[in-house]
């Protein structure tokens, strides 16, 4: 089996998240069917799935927390492997406001999930209601709902670890005085075209890159991206 490249957000950490974000989809899809009329849905159902998400808060953010430790974690782990000079530097950087604003995004995630959800149940139903769609087709849509969320909470898994890994790596970059990383991608035949022309580019920190696609950012950190940042350290 390949190493994971040092720097790399960590696939185990993706599966674990996802495990986690799919009981919501689940859940989601057991307050739908509960509610599920045909084409219809029963009154309450916005109520419900508002309350639901209300719920999720506390399990949200440890959630959050108990994903972001673990990038956190395997990426010092990748730095002090590259030097213990930089290792020392790194037990007094200050990653402490990247860590924050990325848990309070995830739990914004997290309990977007159900609303979304909802949301998209509803419009189906009144699409049916005004004749916009056949009602069976409709019914079996709302009755999808649950797997919809489902694919919805894969792509944040996979989002948002490598996202929190790229940001993290970042922020430690940094904070030890890097300037600049060396692009690098997963090198295998899912990687997008435009990501793939920048294998072993180096980029400035400062400086995120405007690609083919004309998509603005850094090594991992856009949706469905596994590419990292190797830092250069002076």
């Amino acid at each position: 089996m390949a190493r994971k490249p040092p720097y790399a957000a960590s696939r185990a950490q993706e599966r674990e998240y996802y495990r986690q974000l799919r009981k919501v989809a689940r859940h989601v899809g057991q307050l739908t069917e509960m509610y599920q009329d045909g084409a219809t849905l029963r009154p309450g159902y916005q109520r419900a799935i508002v309350a639901y998400a209300e719920q999720l808060g506390p399990w949200a953010e440890a959630v959050a927390a108990f994903m972001l430790g673990n990038v956190s974690r395997t990426n010092a782990n990748a730095w002090r492997e590259a030097s213990k000079e930089i290792g020392r530097q790194l037990r007094a950087a200050p990653q402490l406001p990247t860590a924050l604003a990325l848990q309070a995004e995830q739990v914004s995630l997290i309990t977007s999930l159900p609303i979304d959800a909802a949301a998209r149940a509803q419009k189906l139903a009144m699409e049916a209601a005004t004749g916009g769609k056949r009602a069976d087709e409709v019914a079996r849509e709302i009755g999808r709902t649950g797997e919809v969320t489902d694919s919805r909470a894969m792509l944040i898994a996979r989002t948002e670890v490598a996202r929190s890994n790229a940001l993290i790596n970042q922020a430690r970059s940094e904070s030890v005085g890097s300037t600049h990383y060396i692009w690098r991608t997963a090198e295998d035949s899912d990687v997008r075209s435009s990501h793939a022309q920048m294998e072993g580019v180096v980029v400035a920190w400062a400086e995120p890159p405007t690609l083919d696609d004309g998509t603005t950012t850094h090594a991992g950190q856009i949706y469905n991206c596994r590419c990292f940042a190797e830092p250069i350290i002076n």
